[in-house]
């Protein structure tokens, strides 16, 4: 399994010629660039969470246009973790992810330290383990922290949210694996109803599956609310490929 930092993210930040513009389209060639430049196997599952939801979605459409070569292969099982595929609208815009990048914006720079980052945050009203997390964004520089991604970068990022092509262009010859978080503020009721039809839909092998799972008690950063039961979701159906 590898773990990538996506441009304007960890160590990517000090990457030269990830240069603008800073959208899925980039982002996902990044991913495709890694896979030659190290000799790798395509991967056979690629999973993202938020905006790397849909830079996974973008990087199975671009396998699928030929846009990394036609040697390509193309991922069997794709993830996408709290992140909604289609344009949202304007009543579901405005949830935790636009709010923690707002309030991250506004704060000091350099930050004073790490406890004096996760407290405020607390005061602000975010829960102790999503304070905590992003309190270990953070970096030691000299005797300042500092975030260990671009801010302005990722918000340019953020900027380029919903993917521009219609999502049923990504789902051919492949399962798609959509976890929603249950309490997740993104999700509009009318775009569930659809999603659930859509995956209760038998569908020929060549167009691919979709399934839709809902993760209990968990907001948008899955990972941290609840990541035992992301993980049963989520591992017996990467473990089938092996079988």
């Amino acid at each position: 399994m590898v773990l990538v930092d996506m441009r304007n993210h960890g160590k990517s930040v000090d990457i030269e010629g990830l240069d603008p513009p800073h959208n899925m389209f980039n982002a996902a060639m990044d991913v495709a660039n890694l896979v030659k430049e190290k000799g790798w196997e395509w991967p056979d599952v690629v999973i993202g969470h938020s905006m790397g939801g849909k830079v996974a979605l973008q990087f199975a459409e671009s396998c699928t246009r030929g846009d990394y070569g036609h040697s390509v292969s193309f991922p069997k099982q794709l993830w996408v973790l709290d992140s909604v595929p289609v344009e949202v609208s304007p009543e579901y815009s405005d949830g935790e992810v636009e709010k923690v990048l707002r309030t991250l914006h506004s704060l000091p720079s350099p930050i004073p330290s790490r406890s004096w980052l996760v407290n405020h945050m607390i005061q602000l009203g975010f829960s102790k383990s999503l304070s905590e997390w992003i309190g270990s964004n953070l970096k030691k520089s000299g005797e300042q922290e500092s975030w260990a991604f671009d801010l302005k970068g990722a918000i340019q990022m953020f900027n380029f949210y919903s993917l521009n092509s219609e999502y049923k262009n990504s789902i051919r010859r492949l399962h798609i694996g959509l976890v929603v978080a249950e309490k997740s503020d993104r999700w509009d009721p009318d775009l569930i109803q659809r999603l659930e039809s859509l995956s209760c839909r038998t569908r020929d092998e060549s167009e691919g599956k979709f399934s839709l799972h809902v993760l209990p008690n968990s907001g948008h950063w899955v990972h941290v609310d609840n990541p035992k039961r992301l993980l049963e979701i989520v591992t017996p159906r990467m473990a089938s490929l092996s079988t």
